[in-house]
């Protein structure tokens, strides 16, 4: 009885494959046309059909890419299983199966039947049949960027050849390049900035108006969703880094060194920094008992003195250890933290960066050029070394390790001579060619 009941129960959830799959590629095809509706004006995800940034439209892009595949894995799902259905249950394979509804979708009257959603799915991949939604930023597109980096882009894409009108009567894609368009006599950025002077000075130009409106409203919400989110990177791991070592990592430590009195150094630069300064003590007193600047004290008195002072350095380098502890596992969450806000957060970095190269290549050419020796200078100039000892001593410091001489020499020698290289890289092999004004101005100055 219960192999009957399995076998039932396979066989209605086999039944009622076709029908689900189908209803997963309708829903991720909606999906699609409501982006294009709401973001694109109905038209297919690419940036001549929006005044958003690259960046804005390769998250929709990658959005549309995802649902196209799932339309694809689950319309090959449909297909096999109604084609088990019918080798496997003749009685079944009639026409009226192909629009209709099992059990529960069948008694709600709204559900378009299955042949409608076969016709809206069609409807909405014909546009990425031909060309698939990675190509979508055209060479037009390419060229409108390079105008904002200040220097064409080469290796365009290729060109691609226009898709068919689908059923419901759209025309034909017009962001597609042809091969007239791959020559004329006068330089495209030219005859782009002519068109766009005349859009300008057209009284009958009515959009005019809002289109500027609408590319002043699409930076300011970049900006403010650029500056919300970097205050979150910065403020959420810091108050994950406080809240941990306060509340959690803190009491514990502290409750094992009150367990364990013995340890007072976590190691042996602390001991000796605070032998050090219990000598200079010791050593002030006597020095100004013998000048008259303080009476003199007798060697009991100044051993007591002494012994209060070797009781206040204990303490405070053991709150030293618990600070280092402290700070190794609030920074662990605190990295937790940041990874997480990156990893779910995606789309918001891609607005970021958008906006920060923004400002990056909107500075003028010397801008650049200070802005690069300034760092050079600091991080791997002649100096930098000095700089460097600074830093390495701190992190030291701030997770309670003994500082490593050899270490650091080590470091300072290889890591800084990495990052010249990596930076000269840089400049050669992208900062050359997306703007070789800034290149040379720079040259010219550190020269």
């Amino acid at each position: 009885m219960k192999l009957q009941d399995i076998w039932n129960g396979s066989k209605k959830w086999l039944s009622a494959t076709p029908e689900r799959a189908l209803d997963a590629a309708y829903r991720a095809a909606v999906k699609i046309k409501a982006i294009e509706d709401d973001h694109f004006n109905g038209q297919k995800v690419s940036r001549s059909n929006a005044d958003y940034s690259d960046s804005v439209v390769k998250v929709f892009r990658n959005d549309v890419n995802n649902y196209l595949k799932t339309i694809k894995i689950r319309l090959t799902e449909f297909n096999s299983s109604r084609t088990l259905l019918i080798f496997s249950d003749s009685k079944s394979n009639t026409a009226s199966s192909i629009v209709k509804y099992t059990g529960e979708l069948a008694a709600d009257r709204e559900q378009l039947s299955i042949i409608d959603k076969l016709n809206f799915i069609d409807y909405v991949i014909d546009k990425y049949q031909d060309n698939s939604l990675e190509a979508t930023l055209t060479t037009a597109e390419l060229e409108s960027d390079s105008e904002f980096l200040g220097e064409k882009k080469a290796n365009l894409l290729p060109n691609k050849k226009q898709t068919q009108a689908s059923k419901y009567g759209k025309s034909l894609d017009p962001t597609i390049e042809t091969i007239s368009d791959k020559t004329s006599v006068l330089p495209r950025s030219f005859l782009r900035t002519l068109n766009r002077i005349r859009k300008e000075i057209d009284p009958q130009a009515d959009n005019t108006e809002q289109e500027v409106l609408q590319k002043f409203r699409l930076s300011r919400n970049k900006t403010a969703i650029s500056v919300r989110f970097l205050l979150i990177l910065i403020i959420v791991p810091l108050f994950t880094h406080q809240f941990t070592k306060t509340f959690l990592v803190r009491p514990i430590v502290e409750r094992y060194f009150t367990n364990h009195e013995t340890i007072v150094f976590i190691n042996q630069d602390f001991q000796e920094e605070a032998l050090v300064e219990l000598r200079n003590y010791r050593e002030n007193l006597l020095f100004q008992g013998l000048i008259g600047i303080a009476p003199e004290i007798s060697d009991q008195e100044l051993e007591e003195k002494v012994q209060e002072k070797a009781g206040e350095l204990a303490a405070e380098y053991r709150n030293r250890g618990i600070e280092a502890f402290g700070n190794v596992f609030a920074d662990f969450c605190s990295l937790i933290a940041f990874t997480a806000i990156v990893f779910f957060c995606r789309r918001e970095i891609l607005i970021v960066k958008s906006f920060l190269d923004e400002i990056i290549y909107g500075l003028s050419d010397s801008a650049k050029a200070f802005l690069i020796i300034l760092l050079t200078d600091m991080f791997v100039g002649y100096h930098s070394p000095h700089g460097w000892e600074v830093i390495l001593k701190g992190i030291a410091n701030h997770f309670g390790l003994a500082e490593n001489r050899d270490f650091d020499f080590l470091f300072i020698a290889t890591f800084p001579v990495i990052l010249d290289t990596v930076l000269k890289y840089w400049i050669f092999r992208y900062l050359n060619r997306i703007s070789p004004s800034s290149v040379a101005t720079y040259k010219n100055m550190n020269e």
